[in-house]
């Protein structure tokens, strides 16, 4: 990864400790993803069935860390991250049905490591955008050569259409610059609807498919 040190200009502290802790997060996000990948491993000999589609993950740039910091009016210090930021270290999950989607958040918060520490269901409560998808805050415990850090990680967890549908609405409200006119919204939630109905009607199908198979199929 390469760093421009003079973004750090502003923050409070040495160049080091910045780097360190985004280090940190960067662990996080390979615990994380190593725990979710064994998750549908075992998902996937058990049942035949991978619930996880895809995995994708990102470190908040430095340049967002602090307009995010300045937005909430707080120092741009480390203190400051780690305490006022939830989203530096992020993982997105992508899974093939709605029901994956909370099979997966419930095994992966049951882990004893992980502890959740906030979960929004934008599915079940969409925003008035129309945007779908399962928000939750970790706390999982990295280990060190002579100690344990405990680092928090988002984790957005939503199906093909609702990343489909997420990635478009980012496209046209953030690396535009410019407002959504009122018929762009109109629309997007439309579509956002309509890929709801799409969701539920795939998992209905999935669900009939899997009934002339084993009852119990998904006990976990």
């Amino acid at each position: 990864m390469e760093i421009n040190h003079n973004v750090f200009e502003s923050f409070e502290g040495p160049i080091r400790q910045y780097l360190a802790q985004m280090q940190l997060y960067d662990a996080a996000i390979k615990e994380i993803k190593t725990k979710l990948e064994i998750l549908d491993n075992e998902f996937s000999i058990k049942y035949d069935h991978n619930p996880i589609h895809n995995i994708e993950s990102r470190l908040k740039s430095p340049i967002s860390i602090m307009q995010k910091l300045k937005r909430r009016d707080l120092p741009l210090n480390l203190e400051s991250l780690k305490t006022g930021m939830n989203d530096i270290a992020g993982i997105r999950v992508i899974c093939n049905y709605l029901d994956d989607i909370y099979h997966i958040a419930d095994l992966l918060t049951g882990q004893d490591d992980v502890k959740l520490l906030l979960r929004r269901d934008y599915i079940k409560h969409p925003k008035e955008s129309g945007y779908r998808s399962l928000h939750l805050v970790i706390q999982i415990p990295v280990f060190l050569a002579e100690r344990v850090e405990h680092v928090k990680c988002e984790v957005q967890i939503r199906t093909i259409a609702m990343d489909f549908w997420a990635s478009l609405e980012h496209q046209l409200k953030y690396k535009r610059n410019t407002d959504v006119s009122e018929e762009l919204r109109t629309r997007l939630k439309i579509c956002a609807d309509a890929i709801t109905e799409v969701d539920v009607e795939m998992q209905e199908i999935h669900k009939d498919i899997l009934r002339s198979g084993e009852p119990d199929q998904y006990a976990f």
